[in-house]
């Protein structure tokens, strides 16, 4: 009952701890009450890719005569659909399995607990209690889809992401409160699958964490689609009381709207799960609602750490892996660099895609910075025009004093495989001239990075 390391939750901050751990001699064992691979894997970023995938062939098969291709009749099989994604994390679960025992991970099946003494109490699915100790505890418990106060989510006609995807059908209309990644994604495939879709955004512009053309760009992308975007707008109320849901909406004349749906996705965020986890009885701090740590995700209490969502950061897949790999190297003695959150990569897989990283242009100004700005949209690009997807841009933000990049920002076809090539320039601190004088393949979707590029310095050729 004694290891090196203790890890509860296993996640992508989790798992990735644990084989981490193993790899570098450690006696390790994971704490989860649920499927092995967490939320990402199982209720999240795998399945809606692979349902986003099943919406993009479809969008492609009602176009195909655009390519020369005629098929009639495209239609969704929505339960196949569904079953396919399922498959699909199913198979990404055992995946993690095998990685377990690869590594000789202990997998102990419960909810974790932190004790007085610094222990971790586990309690099975038949309530039974078994104490465990380590020397080092990890806490990688992630986190849930946020329920407001005004929009409790009953889980069948009020739901939140977990069960969007699982329906047992696509509804004749669905609402989503929130424009975020989750939001969005989930409301492009509904309207694809044949939904009457209305995406709800209390900000001016939806996706309203990125730059404000990226956003407006995908608003534009969103209603050519068929998406009724609403921004500036807040759910009031929704009456349950009828065959469908009566939401009432305030837009942003101030008016109060109603609209009917037969389901209601709220998607206006997630919350840490840090209750009932022993934060309370050992004492750890807290701050701003997730627990307080250092640059190597050591709490205030000596042997205890946190990663993943319910500490600082952007809550992401990428983060809290890349967090549990730096923690456990600076336990094992190794001396990792601290990440560096000013260059994360976001990725938004709607149609088209999102990808951002550094500053935006209205934080670039905010933070003082003389600014050079170069764009290509993908109407100028060969390769975007063969593959029929010529909706969006790449538009560079520059340091005019140095010609560092300040900020990345991608909508468009494949821009998530493209976002990391502007990641490891910024990390290596490369200019905008190195963008510039590095060859590109032509025709690709990517040469557009170097286009922007030579755009902001009155250098590019294709404009």
């Amino acid at each position: 009952m004694n290891y090196d390391f203790i890890v509860i939750g296993s996640g992508p901050g989790g798992y990735v701890a644990a084989i981490r751990g193993a790899q570098l001699g450690f006696n390790v064992a994971v704490i989860e009450r649920a499927e092995q691979g967490g939320i990402c894997l199982n209720w999240g970023c795998i399945p809606t890719k692979s349902l986003l995938k099943s919406a993009q062939i479809l969008d492609y098969a009602r176009h195909a005569g655009t390519f020369g291709i005629k098929i009639e009749n495209a239609e969704p099989d929505f339960a196949a659909i569904i079953a396919r994604s399922r498959d699909v994390a199913d198979k990404m679960s055992k995946g993690i399995q095998y990685l377990f025992k690869k590594n000789n991970i202990s997998v102990i099946a419960g909810t974790g607990k932190l004790t007085p003494d610094k222990q971790v109490e586990v309690t099975n699915t038949q309530g039974e209690k078994t104490l465990y100790s380590a020397k080092h505890i990890i806490l990688a418990t992630g986190a849930r889809s946020r329920v407001l106060p005004a929009i409790p989510q009953d889980g069948k006609r009020i739901i939140g992401y977990r069960e969007a995807l699982t329906l047992n059908h696509c509804p004749a209309s669905l609402l989503v409160i929130g424009s975020g990644a989750i939001g969005s994604e989930l409301a492009w495939f509904y309207n694809t699958m044949g939904a009457q879709v209305t995406l709800v955004e209390f900000m001016p512009n939806i996706l309203p964490i990125e730059d404000e053309e990226v956003s407006k760009q995908i608003g534009r992308s969103f209603k050519k689609a068929g998406i009724n975007v609403m921004i500036k707008s807040t759910v009031e109320s929704i009456d349950t009381t009828g065959e469908l849901l009566k939401v009432n909406i305030r837009n942003k004349k101030g008016d109060i709207e109603i609209h009917e749906a037969e389901i209601v996705l709220s998607a206006v965020g997630i919350a840490p799960n840090i209750e009932n986890i022993g934060l309370e009885e050992l004492g750890i701090e807290m701050e701003h609602g997730k627990i307080k740590v250092d640059d190597y995700y050591r709490t205030n209490i000596e042997g205890i750490y946190a990663i993943g969502d319910i500490v600082h950061g952007p809550a992401l897949a990428h983060v809290a892996s890349a967090e549990a790999i730096c923690c456990v190297e600076k336990i094992a003695g190794m001396t990792p660099a601290p990440i560096r959150y000013d260059n994360i990569p976001g990725c938004t897989y709607t149609t088209p895609e999102v990808a951002s990283v550094g500053l935006s242009e209205a934080k670039a100004k905010e933070a003082g910075y003389e600014l050079k700005i170069g764009k290509f949209p993908f109407t100028a690009s060969g390769k975007a025009s063969t593959a029929g997807v010529n909706d969006g841009f790449i538009k560079l933000i520059f340091d005019a004093q140095n010609n560092t990049i300040l900020g990345a920002h991608m909508v468009g076809a494949n821009v998530t495989e493209m976002i990391t090539e502007l990641v490891v320039a910024r990390q290596k601190g490369l200019t905008a001239h190195d963008l510039i004088k590095t060859i590109h393949p032509h025709p690709t979707m990517s040469e557009a990075v170097m286009e922007a590029a030579a755009a902001a310095y009155d250098e590019v050729i294709h404009l």
